[in-house]
């Protein structure tokens, strides 16, 4: 099954998006340490669905936060798509034969881990069960309705400890921010999927947590 009409128009503006319609960050020309990550959607009856992972508590970067499936390179992946195929397998045993890769997203910059990112848009034309596989990065796996990040009321922006903001979704009994915020509010923007919210809205994050947002 092809990816349905509702993202023809993200699928559209895919070939042109540049850094800047995703990120206020510029990806230094220094940093060398390279990931990807699977933005996956799939079918759902009330919209579609996005796949969200919980990392690890105890993990060095980014502990406890939201993310899309995904990881750093590794010798032997032979492109970007692919290393977030193999990290999704390896995360929460996601089957590479039930999706079909859209494209490649630009690569955005994440400031605290100084990782260059590439995002890779999947569709998910083959849903089957997914689990975490791997306890020691997975804490637990969502499978998020478009239509709950979509709803006004689930929208607030998030107050980083150094004073920025960045957009910020309570699903799920979590509060989806950072980089996987910043990138899904863009992506709904593009998509034409976002509604108006209340912007007034704001969660104060905790010191402990890290900065790691997509824009303010």
């Amino acid at each position: 099954m092809s990816a349905p009409k509702w993202m023809n128009q993200l699928i559209t503006k895919l070939p042109d998006l540049q850094p800047s319609d995703l990120s206020r960050h510029a990806v230094p020309e220094e940093s060398t340490r390279e990931a990807a990550v699977l933005v996956l959607f799939g079918p759902r009856k009330d919209f579609g669905e996005v796949v969200i992972i919980e990392r690890a508590s105890h993990l060095k970067a980014h502990p406890g936060q939201p993310a899309f499936p995904g990881g750093r390179v590794e010798e032997g992946d032979s492109s970007l798509s692919q290393t977030a195929l193999r990290e999704a397998r390896e995360e929460i045993g996601l089957d590479s034969n039930t999706i079909e890769i859209l494209g490649e997203l630009p690569q955005l910059w994440i400031p605290p881990s100084n990782f260059k990112v590439t995002p890779v848009l999947a569709w998910w034309h083959s849903p089957h069960e997914i689990t975490k596989v791997d306890a020691n990065e997975v804490q637990a796996v969502h499978r998020i309705a478009l239509s709950e990040l979509i709803d006004p009321i689930n929208r607030t922006r998030v107050r980083h400890v150094n004073g920025s903001f960045g957009p910020g979704f309570k699903v799920a009994d979590m509060l989806i921010w950072g980089f996987t915020g910043g990138l899904i509010s863009r992506l709904m923007d593009i998509a034409g999927w976002s509604i108006p919210w209340d912007d007034s809205k704001v969660i104060d994050l905790p010191a402990p947590a890290t900065n790691t947002e997509v824009t303010s």
